[in-house]
């Protein structure tokens, strides 16, 4: 029997290593370098096409990730249609999401499959739709980490429980971030992202309402922000009016978020804790002075994020449509 050499066992252990390691694991920049090479192309173009028609797909976009990656990972389960409502995207906290969010999934992986059939995830393909959404409102680009597959189970029933609710304070915020591998940094830093996008009322409606038994209002808010509240959403409005979530410059993606913080100007009392919060409050600060470190942080916070319950590997799929499993 032929006795194999030193070498060439130590090429084999290298291999197993790599397959081990890319099985294992990391999401890697430039992962369809050499199967999809033009998807991120392709996908700005779908992205920069669907903006061109309505601005709500830059904020519907950015929070779809969000919603997707705080529950089972960032694995495309939100995008799942089932029809007995009973799928991730039916769960109450879902039920918001603006359908343009979701439409600029399919559209973008529509026009991968054209290219790259059965290669691209929807779960990468919403990754980096999320980048080209923040960089089309004028915030910062940056790499996406790549090698997301797409999750098998989408259960309304799971959502509860696992997404930031606008009445957290900093310490909820913190835990829930926490799950997730991210800091109290990451948390303030994609706090961020409410400087695009909008609320219904019924979301801060107790700030203004019914805040305590010896306040109406809640004391914190801005008190001619709390007029301008009252003004856009009276008690027992039309459950879908929505206001900007940042009253200045709700179309830019900006640090302006963390400068309304400091003028009571923050629509959510999650939003506005963190400027009330002795241990947040240098970080808010610091964004609101300085856009650049705000920047930084928030590109470090998304890649971290991106990188949340991810499968892998073998793990879950390659979807041919990002509503459905295969």
């Amino acid at each position: 029997m032929e006795v194999a050499s030193p070498k060439t066992l130590l090429y084999w252990s290298m291999v197993v290593v790599v397959l081990t390691t890319k099985g294992k694991g990391q999401l890697v920049e430039n992962f369809y370098g050499s199967t999809c090479p033009m998807v991120e192309a392709v996908v700005k173009q779908a992205v920069d096409t669907k903006v061109s028609q309505t601005f709500t797909t830059i904020p519907a976009t950015l929070r779809l990730f969000f919603h997707d990656c705080f529950v089972e990972g960032c694995d495309a389960s939100v995008m799942i249609a089932s029809p007995n409502g009973d799928a991730e995207k039916d769960a109450p906290d879902n039920l918001s999401l603006a359908g343009d969010g979701f439409d600029t999934v399919i559209k973008a992986k529509q026009a991968v499959e054209a290219v790259c059939p059965g290669v691209v995830s929807c779960a990468d393909i919403l990754a980096i739709a999320a980048r080209d959404v923040v960089f089309a409102a004028g915030g910062p680009s940056f790499n996406v980490q790549l090698g997301r597959r797409d999750g098998l189970i989408s259960q309304a029933s799971r959502v509860a429980g696992n997404l930031p609710q606008p009445t957290f304070n900093v310490v909820q915020l913190n835990t829930m971030f926490a799950r997730h591998n991210l800091t109290e940094l990451d948390m303030i830093a994609l706090s961020g992202a409410h400087t695009l996008g909008f609320s219904h009322c019924n979301r801060f409606a107790n700030r203004l309402y019914s805040f305590s038994p010896t306040s109406q209002v809640d004391p914190v808010l801005n008190p001619s922000y709390a007029q301008q509240l009252m003004a856009a959403c009276p008690q027992n409005v039309d459950p879908s009016i929505a206001i900007n979530m940042d009253p200045e410059t709700p179309n830019t993606f900006d640090n302006v978020y963390y400068q309304n913080l400091l003028a009571g100007k923050g629509l959510f009392t999650s939003d506005q804790v963190l400027f009330t919060d002795s241990s947040a409050q240098p970080m808010v600060n610091d964004f609101a002075n300085n856009p650049g470190n705000f920047n930084a942080a928030f590109i470090t916070a998304m890649r971290k994020l991106g990188k949340t319950g991810v499968k892998i590997g073998n793990q879950g799929e390659i979807r041919k449509d990002c509503t459905a499993f295969n």
